[in-house]
């Protein structure tokens, strides 16, 4: 038995949709979160600058002793896994990214007209194309940049029309043009707005990496003994 947090980061209050996920699965677990509220958004920021912040937070988790780091920010995912993982070799680091782009690879065929949704940083890493299209080589996807949702969802302005008008600006011509029947909502602020996005798009498949990731780091606390 482990009795050391498992240690959570996101640029803002988006992880939490993580956290939620996971203490479903295993309640007992210690969790320490930080989220860089002061700082949001990261999706729009120079990539110096995201592993600057990063770095800072995760030193911050390693001080507190935590058994792992699950990076909880598709854009830090996206930037900085490899320079974290070489920063702390005896600590496991999971990105949120691998596990979502796993289930595409399985779930979906060549058929299917895939949507990627996230920040700036994170569609132009290409990220998820990269490791989606490693998996499983047929499928089609289609990345958009969606830049105002994340500061509206740390507003709150979530339930509202405000914040359908803007999902609707982004991706009524994305969805329509490229009949997108599957959607991934590659950042972790977007679970938010789900709702909204199933009910202006009735029938849309979503993957939700905050979800797809509690599998991840149950293997991983499994593999090391770290329940």
């Amino acid at each position: 038995m482990d009795n050391r947090p498992i240690g959570f980061f996101d640029s803002g209050l988006g992880g939490l949709t993580c956290i939620s996920q996971l203490m479903k699965s295993l309640p007992d677990e210690r969790i320490i979160y930080f989220g860089d509220t002061a700082r949001t958004p990261y999706g729009s920021k120079a990539l110096s600058t995201i592993k600057t912040f990063s770095t800072q937070i995760a030193d911050f988790l390693i001080q507190r002793k935590v058994k792992m780091i699950v990076i909880a920010c598709n854009t830090v995912s996206s930037t900085c896994l490899d320079h974290l993982r070489e920063r702390y070799p005896d600590t496991p680091i999971l990105g949120i990214i691998k596990p979502a782009a796993q289930k595409v690879a399985k779930k979906c065929n060549k058929n299917n007209s895939i949507g990627i949704i996230g920040t700036k940083v994170t569609i132009k890493s290409k990220a998820y194309e990269e490791l989606i299209h490693k998996l499983n080589s047929e499928l089609k996807l289609h990345s958009l940049a969606c830049p105002a949702l994340v500061p509206l969802i740390e507003e709150g302005i979530i339930e509202n029309e405000i914040m359908d008008l803007t999902i609707q600006y982004y991706l009524d011509h994305f969805i329509s043009y490229h009949k997108i029947d599957t959607l991934v909502l590659g950042c972790t602020h977007y679970p938010l707005i789900r709702t909204n996005i199933e009910k202006l798009y009735p029938g849309i498949s979503i993957v939700n990496p905050s979800e797809e990731i509690v599998e991840s780091i149950i293997d991983e606390l499994s593999a090391k003994n770290l329940f």
